[in-house]
């Protein structure tokens, strides 16, 4: 998420909505990212999504790395360089989702949620995660937040990029297990 805010072409959706709650209300990104996952989790609740140790690790976590990586990482100055700073970005998000979800230590509160839907409705991950993406970007664009080409690559790219990690990340389920990931 900082590599897209550092890249200068856009932040991805969740961070429109983040920097554009910052810029109406106050607070830092980091700490919106660490509101909104506390406030996605109440979603969960009729999807009947279940929380890992992944689910609160992300809560607790991502909002103070990324407040603190945007404090120590500057600003490529060539356009090669941010275009591949946000590629780059958007590339090792979709393959992180696949790693904890994978891993079954529980999904992030946005994860959860895109995989709950799928859970409950059988629609594709990619349609689904792309779905929530938009709906968040319009609403950060609404609050004021910032959009550029690496948002709307962002927004188009995750869902199936997630949908190509996931089943080369996921860990199988022993025999005999009888939970679900």
């Amino acid at each position: 998420m900082a590599l897209m805010l550092r890249s200068g072409l856009g932040l991805d959706p969740w961070d429109v909505l983040h920097q554009g709650l910052q810029r109406t209300v106050g607070l830092s990104v980091g700490a919106w990212v660490t509101i909104c996952g506390a406030l996605v989790l109440l979603l969960w609740i009729p999807l009947r999504q279940r929380p890992g140790l992944g689910t609160v690790a992300n809560v607790l976590v991502i909002g103070a790395a990324m407040d603190l990586t945007l404090g120590v990482l500057g600003s490529p100055g060539s356009l090669p360089a941010r275009i591949a700073l946000s590629a780059s970005a958007i590339a090792l998000n979709g393959l992180a989702t696949g790693l904890y979800i994978g891993a079954r230590l529980g999904p992030g509160p946005r994860d959860g949620l895109m995989t709950g839907l799928h859970r409950r409705t059988g629609r594709s991950l990619r349609l689904i995660r792309t779905g929530i993406e938009v709906t968040v970007l319009t609403v950060g664009l609404l609050l004021g937040g910032t959009v550029g080409v690496g948002t709307v690559a962002y927004a188009l790219a995750i869902g199936p990029m997630v949908q190509l990690f996931l089943p080369w990340c996921t860990v199988p389920v022993p025999a005999g297990d009888s939970r679900k990931g």
